[in-house]
């Protein structure tokens, strides 16, 4: 019987991503031995992983994290959401090619709005280029958690997280009235409801798995807080928008992930009311998945 041939991989990642073609297990197990468990030829005879268990997912992101940016220590809680590294790290370098044309800071600072139990935007921003990050979120056991992972990596000096008491504000408890930043990241929660998180999740397993599965899986986790909220990803932004005109003094870029292009144009007619500056959008791909970053100022960029 002819073997299977496996297609080949299709990145659209950004050019100075390390995670360009298929993950090279043979090289990711040899720098972190808790993998190799989770190592098994596919149906093409290729080693790698059930991307659909969870526990194989988050010591895969443990690996990448090693191996590719220096992070000796990196886990979180099952509930937590357990992010897809690639995507993570290509914001991450779209930001850099955004201030490298607009900003003539050499020391940079960002803020990471919800940066989660897994910290992975300033893990990544802090090794790949150097810049040290505030990471807000709301959930006290998630920036419990971050900070364990910030300590075990020695980066208290470069990355600092605080927790946001109100959940109606991103801005105002965490940015010091004097404090300034280079740019806001975001990555916000999709969802409206946890209903509409569990049906998206049932539609994405449907896709990858050919089938129906009534079984659900968050081969990412995730808790509430980080899928869904109260008018999803649309009002979230809009909240974001309108806080950052009076912080606009503080920052030079505000920026957030926008997963649904449908939402675009609200977003923009919000951007239009709070008399923003400049608007950029940025495109983004991982594999078959379309995303974009929205980025807007209120000071004339020179």
């Amino acid at each position: 019987m002819k073997k299977k041939t496996q297609p080949s991989a299709t990145s659209k990642l950004h050019s100075r991503s390390k995670h360009h073609g298929r993950y090279d297990f043979n090289v990711l197990v040899e720098h972190s031995k808790e993998l190799k468990p989770f190592v098994k030829p596919n149906k093409y005879g290729n080693l790698s992983i059930d991307f659909f268990n969870p526990n194989a997912v988050r010591v895969l992101n443990t690996a990448l994290l090693k191996y590719h940016y220096n992070i000796d220590y990196w886990d979180i809680p099952t509930q937590h959401l357990c992010p897809p590294i690639p995507g993570r790290a290509d914001y991450i370098h779209y930001i850099a090619d955004l201030i490298e044309d607009t900003s003539f800071n050499t020391s940079i600072k960002a803020l990471d709005i919800g940066t989660g139990a897994n910290c992975i935007y300033p893990l990544i921003g802090n090794k790949t280029y150097g810049w040290q990050f505030i990471g807000s979120d709301i959930d006290k056991n998630a920036i419990a958690c971050a900070k364990v992972i910030i300590s075990k990596n020695a980066l208290e000096n470069d990355i600092a997280v605080r927790l946001q008491e109100n959940k109606a504000l991103k801005l105002k408890g965490i940015l010091k009235p004097d404090e300034q930043i280079d740019f806001v990241i975001c990555n916000p929660p999709f969802h409206a409801s946890a209903e509409d998180a569990k049906k998206a999740t049932m539609r994405k397993l449907k896709n990858l798995k050919g089938k129906d599965t009534k079984k659900l899986v968050l081969n990412f986790s995730g808790q509430h807080n980080e899928l869904w909220c109260k008018g999803g990803e649309v009002r979230f932004i809009k909240d974001l928008i309108f806080e950052s005109r009076h912080f606009a003094k503080q920052c030079q870029w505000f920026t957030t992930l926008v997963s649904k292009a449908s939402n675009l144009e609200s977003i923009y007619k919000h951007l239009e009311t709070v008399n923003a500056s400049k608007v950029k959008t940025i495109k983004m791909g991982q594999g078959q998945k379309i995303s974009r970053i929205v980025a807007w100022c209120f000071a004339p960029i020179q």
